[in-house]
């Protein structure tokens, strides 16, 4: 852990110069519900008790105080956090964003990050935080200014969140001036509930277009694990796919055919032999059975935990490719190739299960 403090330091930029927004007084029944803006702070509030984030929910309009009462009702629900998200163009990309209140969502973030003082004042001052992967393969660099609506913004911290396909934090405050919508996104902590059980749930009381996806997932004990395997002809399908794509370059958030980050030329790939994988990493791991790095099979998925600011964060995706060697697309400045499997970080191997790959969420 101190190494991972120490990594975590360094991935600060210096303090911002800029004065903290106000810090909005919350509900007290509701962690995150917004009501009347407060007196304008100069650091955030100090980090309460954590919450293990559990589901991450995105709806058409604004959450009412009726909804939220709603999925508080939900059997196992521990705590909510009300945030605002959207997809915004920051350097020229499109960002998954989410606007939090920086004194509260720190306790929804992994302890090493949870615990960064200087992280969330950063946020509170204006700042933009994002994820480990956009940083150092997208190439947003800490302390550049980068364009986005209504001015440029200041890279001032690393911080993967690991909800959905977030990439970017800012405060609400400066959420505003991205034109972000208000109180449309919902953290959900129930620890002890069936993920994919209390999704199913929200989904039937939330209104229609409602998007959950699972954080950190909590299932039941496996008993037989359904369905089957991808056959041969499917392997092969995909193997010459994604070999096909040999030189082309990696671009942070490209899904093909041309351009590539890793996750997105798995789905790409397995994709043309019809199988359904979702699109980021830490979903891609869910996609089938883990197997030891030793039984590893051409076509099976083989993942790393790279990223110091979420160490349980599944970063990057490579496919066996046989005989030691994988079939990757590794970062900005590099081309889809084949390489030597390396052990550093490495999180497992998973041999996708076409059924389970298309129930993640």
């Amino acid at each position: 852990m101190a190494v991972l403090t120490l990594d975590l330091i360094i991935l600060y930029g210096p303090p911002s110069q800029s004065t903290a927004p106000a810090v909005h007084q919350r509900d007290s029944s509701l962690t995150g519900a917004v009501t009347a803006p407060t007196q304008a702070v100069p650091q955030v509030a100090p980090l309460g008790k954590l919450h293990a984030p559990n589901l991450f929910v995105v709806t058409p309009k604004p959450f009412t105080n009726e909804l939220l009462r709603k999925v508080a009702k939900q059997g196992g629900v521990r705590a909510l956090e009300l945030a605002d998200a959207a997809t915004v163009t920051i350097d020229g990309k499109q960002v998954p964003t989410l606007g939090v209140d920086p004194s509260t969502f720190r306790a929804y973030t992994p302890k090493v990050t949870a615990r960064a003082d200087a992280l969330w004042n950063r946020l509170a001052a204006g700042d933009l935080a994002v994820s480990f992967v956009l940083g150092t393969d997208g190439g947003l660099s800490l302390n550049r200014q980068v364009s986005a609506a209504g001015g440029s913004l200041r890279v001032g911290a690393y911080a993967t969140t690991g909800f959905g396909t977030i990439d970017a934090i800012v405060s609400k405050q400066t959420g505003r001036t991205l034109g972000l919508p208000r109180g449309n996104a919902l953290i959900v902590s129930a620890p002890s509930a069936d993920s994919s059980a209390l999704r199913r749930s929200l989904l039937k009381v939330l209104p229609k277009g409602t998007q959950v996806a699972t954080v950190n997932p909590v299932v039941p004990a496996p008993t037989a694990f359904s369905g089957s395997f991808m056959s041969r002809d499917q392997l092969l399908v995909a193997l010459k796919a994604a070999i096909s794509k040999l030189g082309r370059p990696y671009v942070w958030g490209a899904e093909g055919p041309n351009t590539f980050d890793c996750s997105g030329l798995v789905q790409w790939a397995y994709a043309q032999a019809g199988v359904r994988m979702p699109r980021v990493t830490h979903q891609q791991w869910v996609a089938g059975v883990q197997v030891p790095l030793k039984d590893a099979q051409p076509g099976d998925l083989i993942f790393w935990r790279h990223d110091p600011t979420n160490p349980g964060y599944i970063s990057h995706v490579a496919i066996y490719w046989g005989n030691g060697q994988m079939l990757h697309a590794p970062r900005t400045g590099d081309v889809v190739k084949l390489a030597p499997v390396t052990t550093r970080n490495l999180a497992g191997v998973v041999r996708v299960n076409p059924a389970a790959a298309s129930r993640v969420r």
